[in-house]
C-alpha cells in the first residue's frame, strides 16, 4: 500500500498543473459547501435565538379558556400554581417567563397599525436584552406600567418616538372594546419578519386592556439549556400537568393562533393546558429554513455532478496519457487491482488536500465577515432577522463537507479506473508507441 501511495504522489507532482486545475476546482466547490452549511446554520441560529425570545419560549405551556362553547381565549388562568409545577417538572431548565397575548390596533396622532400585542415582565426576562439591540430609548423602563417597546419601522410607519404616548385598542374578551394608553419607552432595531408585527409592553397592560386579573396570564415560556430536547420535556410536561388535575389538548404541532377555530368547535368550557415546542409555534421560520435548505441541496448536487465529470475526464485524458506506464507496470507484475487502487488513491490524495484547502479557506472566511458585521439588505432582514450576517462553520459542518466532496470525488475515479486496470500490458505498450 505504501508503494501505491508514493507512486500516486509522484504522479500528482508530475503532472502539476492538471492537479492544481483540478484541486483548485474542488476546493472552490467544498468552499462554497461550508459558507452555504454556515449561512444556513446561522439562520437557524439566529431564528432559534431570536425567534424562541421575542415569541415563543423552547417549550410553551400556554391554553385556551372557554367561557361558553362558542368562545376561546389564550388564556391561563390561575397560573401561579402551573408556573411553580414547571418549574419543578422540567429538567435540563434554565428559565421560565410569563408571557400577556393579545392583538390589537396601535394608533398614534398621524397613523396606526396592527400588531400582535405580548406583554412581559422586563425584570424576569434574561434573554430579551441579549437580543433586542435599542435605537432609542431604555429597556429597564419596561419595568414601569403602561409602557410599551415598538421597533424601528413600527416607529416610522407611526411617527413617534420615546416618549411619545399611543393607543392601544382590542376587543376584550367578553366582545367589549377597549382601549389603553402606553408611552413609548424603547425603540429596538429591526429583527426582521418577527419585529414587523409584534409590540411589547408591561404585562399589567395587557390585563387591563382584556380586563384579567393578576392571577391570568397568556402563555409560560420555557427555555432549556438545550432546545434539542423540546419535544422531549414536552411530553413529560403534558404528563406531569395531567397529574395535577388539569385539562391537557391533545399535541397539535400547530401555533397557537391556527388552534382558535378548531377549540371553538370543541364542546368544552373552562381551562385546557396546551403544551408546545418552539418548533410547533415558529411553523413558518421552518418553511423558510426547509425552502433553503432545498435550494441548497440542489445547488450542491449540482455542483457535485460537474466536479464528478471533471474527476473522470480528467483521469480519462490521465489513462491516455500513460498508457505505456501502465502496460509496464502491468508487465513487470502489477495486479489490476493495485493499478485500480495507484488511480483511486491518487484521486482520494488530491481530493483531500483540496477539501482540507477549501474548508480552511471557508472557515477563515466566515471569522472574517462575522468580525466584519456586514448589514445585509432589508429584504434579506426580513428571513435572517438580524440586521448583519451571521455564519455558522462549526467542527461537525467543516467536517461532514469535507467528508461529502473527498468520497463523491473519489467514487468519480471508480470508472475509469476500473477501465485503466483492465488494459493489458502488451496492448497498452503497443498503443502508446
Amino acid at each position: 500500500m505504501n508503494t501505491i501511495v508514493q507512486i500516486a504522489f509522484r504522479n500528482l507532482l508530475q503532472h502539476r498543473r492538471r492537479s492544481l486545475l483540478l484541486g483548485g476546482a474542488v476546493a472552490m466547490v467544498t468552499l462554497l459547501l461550508v459558507m452555504l452549511s454556515a449561512l444556513l446554520n446561522g439562520m437557524q441560529a439566529t431564528m432559534l435565538r431570536n425567534g424562541t425570545t421575542l415569541s415563543t419560549g423552547h417549550v410553551n405551556v400556554a391554553g385556551f379558556y372557554k367561557i361558553t362553547a362558542g368562545t376561546a381565549a389564550p388564556l391561563v388562568t390561575k397560573y401561579e400554581a402551573l408556573l411553580q409545577a414547571v418549574k419543578k417538572q422540567t429538567p435540563g431548565l434554565d428559565y421560565v417567563v410569563t408571557r400577556g397575548r393579545g392583538f390589537g390596533k396601535i394608533v398614534s396622532e398621524e397613523s396606526s397599525l396592527n400588531s400582535v400585542l405580548t406583554g412581559l415582565d422586563i425584570v424576569h426576562e434574561a434573554g430579551f436584552k441579549e437580543v433586542v439591540q435599542l435605537a432609542h430609548g431604555n429597556l429597564d423602563e419596561l419595568a414601569r406600567p403602561r409602557t410599551a417597546l415598538i421597533f424601528e419601522k413600527q416607529a416610522e410607519r407611526l411617527h413617534v418616538k420615546v416618549g411619545d404616548n399611543v393607543t392601544v385598542s382590542s376587543q376584550t374578551f367578553r366582545g367589549v372594546n377597549n382601549t389603553v394608553d402606553v408611552r413609548i419607552v424603547a425603540i429596538g432595531r429591526d429583527l426582521g419578519m418577527l419585529s414587523s408585527f409584534n409590540c411589547f409592553v408591561h404585562h399589567d397592560a395587557i390585563r387591563d386592556l382584556y380586563e384579567l386579573d393578576s392571577s391570568t396570564t397568556g402563555a409560560i415560556q420555557v427555555y432549556l439549556k438545550d432546545a434539542e430536547k423540546a419535544a422531549e420535556v414536552a411530553a413529560k410536561l403534558r404528563t406531569d400537568i395531567e397529574k395535577t388535575g388539569l385539562r391537557v389538548m391533545e399535541p397539535q404541532p400547530q401555533p397557537f393562533w391556527r388552534k382558535f377555530d378548531t377549540v371553538k368547535r370543541e364542546d368544552w368550557t373552562g381551562q385546557k393546558i396546551d403544551v408546545t415546542t418552539w418548533i410547533d409555534e415558529m411553523a413558518f421560520m421552518r418553511y423558510t429554513l426547509n425552502t433553503l435548505s432545498a435550494l441548497i441541496f440542489v445547488l450542491v448536487t449540482v455542483l457535485l455532478v460537474i466536479i464528478v465529470i471533471g474527476v473522470m475526464n480528467t483521469l480519462w485524458m490521465a489513462i491516455r496519457e500513460r498508457t505505456r506506464e501502465i502496460g509496464a507496470l502491468r508487465a513487470i507484475g502489477m495486479q489490476r487491482g493495485r493499478v485500480l487502487w495507484m488511480f483511486v488513491t491518487e484521486v482520494a490524495l488530491l481530493a483531500l488536500a483540496a477539501t482540507a484547502t477549501g474548508s480552511l479557506l471557508a472557515t477563515g472566511l466566515c471569522l472574517g465577515l462575522n468580525a466584519a458585521k456586514i448589514v445585509v439588505p432589508k429584504a434579506f432582514q426580513m428571513f435572517l432577522m438580524s440586521e448583519t450576517l451571521w455564519l455558522v462553520a462549526d467542527v461537525p459542518t467543516v467536517a461532514r463537507s469535507l467528508a461529502i466532496i473527498a468520497v463523491v470525488t473519489t467514487l468519480g475515479s471508480l470508472l475509469p479506473a476500473w477501465r485503466a486496470s483492465r488494459l493489458q500490458p502488451v496492448k497498452a505498450m503497443q498503443t502508446a508507441s
